[in-house]
């Protein structure tokens, strides 16, 4: 269960172009000029990728999952599939190559399926750390969010050359061909082509200090300021990622999101590393 907390709506004036309508549309007619003749003109570039994954394995052509966007609204994102059907229960038997592994997802690896417990976590957790509701009774958030990420834990999984990757779909996540079907979320209104990244529900729910939110004023994109600025690097944190997001947020104009969009082309083809 997912529990994304909503925090207020910061009134940071540099964040005000979003709430200006003329800026909202312009944005909006900007993305549509982009996605509709990209969607023509690449179409046959999706037939061919289809059918290159229907070959090289079983499947459904494309992966969706849930991501928050503008203002902590979810929403499906569609990706091209790049790996095996079964990838989720090859995991845990390659938790040992595992560059990412704690002590926590180290002992579900040797056979424990259960979460860590409160008490595993008791002498860890701060005595001021907020509560939650969860099934009627009361958990700190500390332990919710460190137990969220253990249930997400394959995020986490960084492997060398992994096994759990198609073939085909090595080459689309290096080429970032993968993500060409947000074009879709684009026409639906989900995505704007540029804005902050969409992110998984743990980890939108981490980022509640009035400092972080400010990022979720702003579209949710398929590129952005820090995906052009960071990557291929493999030494951007969190808090890199974040401060370019409120960037973002604060700063974005047409002519910033062009400029981005020129520096998107060099970066597609630059291995992430982030």
């Amino acid at each position: 269960m997912s529990y994304v907390r909503r925090p207020r709506d910061t009134s940071d004036p540099r964040s005000a172009a979003w709430r200006d309508p003329r800026s909202r549309w312009a944005k909006r007619a900007m993305d549509l000029a982009v996605a509709v003749p990209a969607l023509i003109v690449l179409s046959p570039v999706f037939a061919i990728i289809a059918l290159l994954i229907r070959l090289d394995s079983k499947g459904a052509i494309f992966y969706v999952s849930e991501r928050v966007g503008q203002r902590y609204r979810t929403f499906p994102l569609l990706k091209f599939r790049t790996m095996h059907v079964d990838a989720d229960e090859r995991l845990d038997d390659l938790q040992h190559l595992n560059q990412y592994r704690d002590d926590d997802t180290a002992d579900r690896a040797d056979g424990s399926s259960q979460l860590p417990s409160w008490q595993h976590y008791r002498q860890q957790t701060t005595t001021s750390s907020t509560l939650l509701v969860q099934d009627d009774a009361m958990i700190p958030e500390e332990v919710h969010r460190r137990r969220a990420a253990i249930e997400e834990e394959s995020v986490f999984v960084k492997l060398e050359r992994d096994p759990r990757i198609t073939r085909v779909g090595r080459v689309l996540r290096n080429t970032s061909l993968d993500e060409l079907p947000q074009l879709l979320n684009v026409l639906r209104g989900d995505l704007s082509i540029v804005g902050n990244r969409p992110l998984p529900p743990y980890e939108a729910e981490q980022l509640t200090r009035d400092g972080d939110v400010e990022r979720f004023l702003a579209p949710a994109g398929i590129t952005g300021l820090w995906q052009v600025t960071k990557r291929g690097t493999g030494d951007v944190s969190p808090e890199e990622r974040v401060a370019l997001d409120v960037k973002y947020a604060r700063t974005c104009s047409l002519w910033t999101d062009l400029g981005i969009l020129v520096r998107t082309f060099p970066a597609l083809f630059q291995q992430e590393d982030v």
